[in-house]
């Protein structure tokens, strides 16, 4: 019995490893570039295998980053599956490996653009979690761009291109992840400042982070309007933008008024929300 529960208890902790909400999320990023793209014939297989691959790269970004980050989130998240015991810094590693080989075989699968696109990803998001954390805002940058990433990839799954609209709401998801990865730094100073990684909210203070938060937030709802005057999507995109756009100008007001580290985690947990609607929002206007 005590077996089928540590087993239980360790699968747990791989899901929280992997954090399934943003691979699903990076998943449907790339359903959604394929179709802005507006491709001639779109096969299933491609777009399951994008997917897969979007889906296995954002798991092993994700368990890779909480290898590096197992001491720092000692003192910031000393429940994450690492520092709590649950999960070894080794299994994280072999998790990471092993979600990585699966994304390249997909990507390998699917066309030669799309490989290229995962090797720059890897990259990307190895060099981050390795170094760049330490960089601040160009890290967080980092991770904003392969969240990016997945839109230009669907684009090359449905028609080997990608259009207008596809760059404007890959430069939508930039700017919002990027928001949100310097409210994140608001909750995180205390083991960041004791591993010298020197976010906007350690190195200027969280009232400069939240109002470059804000800054970024409410540019991804500029350009959201975009499609809009150009007329290149259906209107049906127009009411889940609507809500998307107005949680965003919520949570920006909310983060410069209250810089907490208890409000600055809600405000970071729950733009991943306005992010889903933004992805249902130009998704439905596409196919619609």
């Amino acid at each position: 019995m005590s077996k089928s529960v540590s087993l239980k208890v360790k699968l747990s902790g791989f899901l929280r490893l992997i954090r399934p909400v943003n691979c699903l999320m990076m998943g449907l990023a790339v359903i959604v570039g394929a179709f802005l793209a507006r491709g001639e014939r779109i096969e299933i297989l491609s777009l399951t295998l994008g997917f897969l691959t979007a889906f296995t790269f954002t798991g092993a970004s994700m368990a890779l980053n909480d290898y590096y980050d197992r001491e720092i989130d000692m003192i910031n998240a000393p429940t994450r599956p690492i520092p709590s015991g649950i999960i070894t810094p080794k299994e994280a590693v072999f998790m990471s490996l092993l979600l990585t080989l699966i994304g390249f075989v997909s990507a390998l699968l699917t066309n030669l653009n799309c490989f290229l696109l995962t090797i720059i990803a890897w990259i990307l998001f190895t060099v981050y979690s390795t170094k760049g954390k330490r960089t601040g805002l160009i890290g967080n940058m980092m991770v904003s761009t392969c969240v990016s990433i997945p839109f230009i990839y669907g684009g090359y799954i449905a028609s080997n291109n990608f259009n207008v609209v596809t760059l404007i709401f890959s430069g939508m998801a930039f700017l919002a992840n990027t928001g949100r990865e310097i409210t994140k730094g608001i909750t995180d100073i205390a083991g960041d400042k004791l591993r010298g990684i020197n976010t906007v909210a350690v190195t200027y203070g969280s009232r400069v982070a939240a109002i470059l938060s804000a800054i970024f937030y409410l540019s991804a709802v500029f350009l959201s309007v975009i499609p809009y005057f150009e007329k290149s999507l259906s209107i049906w995109y127009i009411p889940t933008l609507i809500l998307a756009d107005a949680g965003f100008i919520y949570s920006s007001i909310s983060l410069l008024i209250n810089q907490s580290r208890e409000n600055a985690r809600k405000v970071k947990n729950i733009v991943l929300i306005w992010m889903l609607l933004g992805l249902i929002s130009f998704l439905s206007g596409s196919v619609l």
